[in-house]
């Protein structure tokens, strides 16, 4: 009993942190249509937001580690459903949590140092375009490729697992874990915007399903968070 309170209270907090983070972010740094931004414009509103943008990015990179025991408790608290369905969709829920942690902490650590970089008086052309490429590489790599397409991945993934074990609970009701299901299929799908094809310039489907379907995934952890404390 302690447990399932326990859970369903950071199952509700996990998706108002990360929505509250993200919202600021929005605001205070104009993200996620700043990235595609040319570099020294990012860089240049970067320096603008001071240790306080610093700090935002932080704690938004940590509801990312939040993820990790969530997925652990919500497994240990699922009633009634194959054991090894939930030890699967837990590891695959740590992972989830480590890929998006890494995607997003480049944000607090590597890019205040391309800011300040990028503001030295004597900057050559030559380090401004080293200072571009590093920090457009990063943003490919663990931005798009390890945030994104596999945070997308696994997080979609564990949704779906859990959905599937909860559909086999005795204590939650099926239709969320249907619902589970839905929107970790999308969100498998939003994985792959930038996937062949799209790489360059992305696909226009996924990018508008992208934040639409985190929307309804956050209050899919709402409402598994209320139903665990009734």
């Amino acid at each position: 009993m302690i447990a399932s309170v326990a859970t369903g209270w950071v199952l509700i907090g996990l998706p108002v942190a990360f929505n509250a983070a993200f919202a600021a972010l929005a605001v205070t740094f104009g993200y996620p249509d700043i990235l595609r931004r040319p570099t020294d414009e990012v860089l240049a509103r970067f320096r603008a937001g001071g240790p306080s943008l610093i700090l935002l990015w932080w704690g938004f990179a940590m509801t990312a580690v939040v993820l990790a025991p969530v997925a652990v408790m919500l497994s240990a608290v699922i009633v009634g459903a194959d054991p090894i369905l939930l030890m699967v969709a837990a590891t695959v829920g740590v992972l989830a949590a480590v890929v998006q942690f890494l995607g997003l902490v480049r944000w607090p650590f590597l890019v205040p140092y391309l800011a300040r970089a990028s503001a030295a008086p004597d900057l050559s052309p030559a380090r401004r375009d080293a200072i571009d490429i590093v920090f457009q590489s990063f943003n490919r790599f663990l931005g798009v490729a390890i945030g994104e397409h596999l945070g997308f991945l696994l997080t979609g993934t564990w949704t779906i697992l859990v959905g599937a074990a909860i559909t086999q609970s005795s204590h939650l009701p099926t239709w969320l874990g249907v619902a589970g299901i839905v929107v970790g299929a999308v969100l498998v799908l939003c994985s792959l915007e930038f996937v062949g094809p799209f790489e360059s310039s992305g696909w226009k489907l996924a990018a508008a399903l992208t934040p639409f379907t985190y929307i309804v995934w956050s209050l899919w952890l709402v409402a598994t968070g209320v139903l665990l404390l009734l």
